[in-house]
């Protein structure tokens, strides 16, 4: 899920696929700037990898042409097929991506044990996403500032000092939002896909034997001859396509119309160019030019006079593509915290009009501290090329399994049909995935070993979110006996209490402690539950539920989408019948707290107890979380056993 990313400053909800065809080119012109940065900065190292990586290949015509005729069939497979032609047709109220097509399918197959482990490959390949995340920028940024030494050799010792300055002011500008600089984004990516067309070019006219590499042939042959070496370079081959998901994931900020113009029309035949680029200069080479030359193809395809500039705007292309990346590790924590995976956190809106522009201190600093140590362990983008394989390949190869539910259970695709669709992309994602896992003792052990942890802490807390809901769950007592027996034991006081509870049946803990400690009650008594839908938006006018139970009791429940901001007291507004208006200076709102304490008979590990209160006690407040008025908010503590 390395292209999962949201970028701030488009609102999702403007984007359908009504557009007229002016609308619909500048949608795909700003696709260009913000999808296909990750994808579009892979011919940097993604050609020199397949020979010079972990298992290094022969360079000859006869590997050259098949790498390219690899690189080709797996781009139109992969990409144009799979992602863009299939899975782009899978949208969830017009989002797509891993959770999106997750709640989508869970509305077609409820919890039975295939909904549940939809929902587990959906949390991995989100856990695998994490360490996508941190491997992008820094594979990336580094494999840029490295075509300094085409330039100028002496200057290598000054490359991991100049990408560390440059992805730490990459992170440190995240708090600023991006709206500014993502105006830029989509002119830089146009000049620079422009540039390595023209530069591909240029070599397939000096060569044009090259674009036979369009026959399959050459690329079966390459199996045929090498074997498992073959096998072992798709490892490498796949590269080319990372940041695929991208166009899945971002299809409801672009629309699939206009992703699909950009696509088709514009990025693939540029990637192609420069790839087939690559092959035909190193294959008209002199045998003993070549080795030098695969060390950066990209870099050496430019004359002398232009490879720094070359440089610089590579570096901005990669630029963007990290932050395109962390743009989209925030926008997966919000979707996976509204959906119950991921404690509440801190979560900053940069702009007032955009709700899309987010900033998440938390992920950002986690993602600034990762990079910088991956960068200084591995060294160079070679070595980092072995760990960032395994991460796209796993995700890529879970999308693949939930394309399959879709097509059995919400398209109701004929076996005959489905089956051999199904299989050919087991078979490519597969072999893909499976070429990668040798890679896993010299760098592959790192997404792996964050996507395990990440799992970990997600499966933690929505189990232990879970049982506490079932722990105080036994316990409620039911609203309308309460609301006639408090009549009785508390005094009534005038205004308007708000308790915050986690469900619609039963009597908040809060509210309890409230009548036991404080004995008043107010005027007015509204027990409101935010409910989280399967869905990315909630229509307005289907936000707002209220029920009145007598006595001044009401019981109101405001509806969000996983991709909606919850705004609690923008959402009182629209309840204005539920007894009158809300004046938030007349309103107070009461939260609980809780506090774990070991159950005799646990619902899950102790460990995994002690994990989940460790994420409990660290979980902004919902205070925060809801955008409630700081000065009109009560928490009060309450014990739970799990």
């Amino acid at each position: 899920m390395s292209g999962a990313s949201v970028q701030p400053g488009l609102a999702p909800e403007k984007f359908t696929e009504s557009h007229s065809s002016g609308s619909k080119a500048a949608l795909a012109v700003g696709a260009v700037g913000v999808v296909f940065g990750d994808i579009g900065t892979s011919p940097l190292y993604a050609f020199r990898e397949t020979f010079l990586g972990e298992h290094s290949l022969t360079i000859d015509k006869l590997h050259i042409y098949g790498v390219v005729s690899l690189i080709f069939w797996s781009m139109t497979l992969i990409v144009s097929i799979q992602y863009v032609t299939i899975l782009m047709r899978a949208d969830n109220k017009g989002q797509g991506g891993t959770l999106a097509l997750v709640a989508l399918l869970s509305r077609y197959i409820g919890k039975s044990r295939w909904g549940f482990l939809t929902v587990v490959l959906g949390v991995f390949a989100t856990a695998l996403f994490y360490g996508d995340s941190m491997i992008t920028p820094a594979i990336s940024v580094l494999s840029a500032v490295e075509g300094l030494t085409v330039v100028n050799t002496g200057l290598e010792p000054l490359v991991i000092p100049i990408a560390l300055v440059l992805l730490v002011g990459l992170f440190l500008i995240q708090r600023r939002g991006t709206a500014a600089v993502g105006k830029l984004f989509a002119p830089i990516m146009i000049v620079y896909f422009s540039v390595i067309a023209v530069l591909g070019t240029i070599q397939i006219v000096q060569n044009p034997y090259i674009l036979q590499a369009l026959n399959p042939w050459y690329a079966v042959q390459f199996f045929l001859i090498d074997g498992y070496i073959a096998f072992l370079a798709l490892g490498s081959v796949v590269l080319a396509v990372t940041g695929s998901e991208a166009l899945y994931s971002d299809m409801g900020h672009f629309g699939r119309g206009p992703m699909r113009l950009s696509w088709f029309g514009f990025v693939m035949p540029c990637l192609l160019l420069n790839y087939f680029g690559q092959g035909a200069m190193i294959a008209a080479m002199d045998p003993a030019e070549t080795l030098e030359a695969m060390k950066s193809p990209f870099f050496v395809m430019a004359p002398d006079v232009l490879r720094l500039p070359l440089v610089i705007l590579a570096t901005a292309a990669t630029f963007i593509a990290s932050q395109a990346v962390i743009s989209g590790a925030f926008s997966i924590t919000h979707q996976a915290i509204q959906l119950g995976f991921i404690p509440r956190l801190s979560t900053e809106h940069t702009s007032a009009t955009e709700r899309g522009q987010i900033y998440i201190p938390f992920v950002n600093n986690v993602l600034m501290v990762s990079v910088i140590l991956l960068v200084l362990m591995f060294q160079s983008s070679t070595n980092l090329a072995s760990a960032y394989g395994i991460a796209v390949t796993g995700a890529m190869f879970i999308d693949t399994l939930l394309m399959g539910v879709l097509l059995i259970a919400v398209w109701k695709w004929k076996w005959w049909l489905m089956v051999p669709v199904f299989l050919l992309f087991v078979f490519v994602d597969g072999a893909y995935f499976a070429a990668n896992l040798p890679k896993v003792p010299s760098g592959g052990w790192f997404p792996l070993v964050v996507g395990a942890f990440a799992f970990l802490l997600l499966t933690t807390w929505s189990r232990g979110r879970k049982l506490m809901r079932e722990r105080m769950g036994e316990v409620a007592l039911p609203i309308e006996i309460f609301a006639k027996s408090a009549q009785n034991s508390a005094t009534r006081v005038p205004g308007t209490a708000i308790f915050m509870a986690s469900s619609t049946a039963g009597v908040p803990s809060a509210l309890l402690h409230n009548i036991k400690h404080n004995k008043v009650l107010h005027e007015r008594v509204v027990i409101l539950t935010v409910e989280i839908q399967d869905v990315p938006y909630v229509d307005p006018e289907q936000r707002c539920e209220f029920t009145e139970i007598g006595d001044g009791f009401y019981r109101a429940v405001l509806r969000y989408g996983f991709m909606d901001e919850t705004n609690v007291p923008e959402g009182l507004k629209h309840m204005s019948r539920c007894g009158g208006k809300f004046d938030m200076m007349d309103t107070s709102f009461f939260l609980s707290r809780q506090t774990l304490l070991p159950g005799d008979k646990p619902g899950m590990p102790v460990w995994r107890e002690k994990i989940f209160s460790w994420m409990l006690r660290n979980a902004a407040s919902a205070m925060e979380f809801f955008s409630l008025p700081t000065n009109r908010v009560v928490e009060l503590g309450s014990q739970v056993r799990i």
